[in-house]
């Protein structure tokens, strides 16, 4: 019993000793989300215009020649909506601007790339918004006499740009491809 005190002793001392405070650096994550390769086809619909479409959206045709393109996997669409032109060009114009930026409240950037097909005569608009808004891509395509067409992305999710980045970027090539390849009929 005389030696009990000191194996309690020498407990607290290793006890002590044994508590370390080295704070480990965890590497940084970086997310990796890998899409497939898009392949892309005509789709000819009964309205005044056709484009190409990514196999991986599910196209669904509205009234007045409005529709929806679903990607399931990302939970995301690309809504299109067709308007005639008739003497009206400017206030489609406005809407189609106006639209955009009513999301700068929650936008860090809008940029703008203008899209000039003579050959084709579509003349259109590409915005891609980075930030917490609720799209984060909008265009409009024209041939500024019959036809107005827009297009927003908009995911199934609450906007963060810094998670949902990748599908954005992946859905915006969609959006080129898109006006890139627009015919009015």
């Amino acid at each position: 019993m005389k030696n009990y005190p000191g194996y309690f002793l020498v407990f607290c001392l290793l006890a002590m000793v044994s508590c370390d405070d080295t704070v480990l650096v965890k590497p940084s994550a970086k997310l990796r989300l890998d899409y497939p390769k898009p392949t892309y086809s005509q789709v000819e619909i009964a309205c005044p215009y056709s484009f190409q479409i990514n196999s991986d959206a599910k196209l669904s045709k509205r009234s007045d020649c409005w529709i929806n393109l679903s990607y399931g996997k990302l939970k995301a669409t690309i809504f299109l909506t067709y308007r005639p032109v008739n003497n009206n060009l400017d206030s489609l114009l406005y809407d189609a601007q106006k639209l955009t930026y009513d999301h700068t409240v929650k936008a860090n950037t809008i940029l703008e790339q203008p899209r000039v097909d003579s050959i084709n005569n579509v003349y259109g608009m590409l915005y891609m918004i980075d930030g917490n808004a609720a799209t984060q891509s909008q265009f409009y395509a024209t041939d500024n006499l019959n036809h107005f067409v827009t297009g927003s992305v908009y995911f199934d999710s609450k906007p963060n740009f810094d998670s949902l980045y990748p599908a954005v970027e992946y859905l915006r090539e969609d959006v080129r491809r898109i006006m890139e390849t627009i015919r009015w009929k």
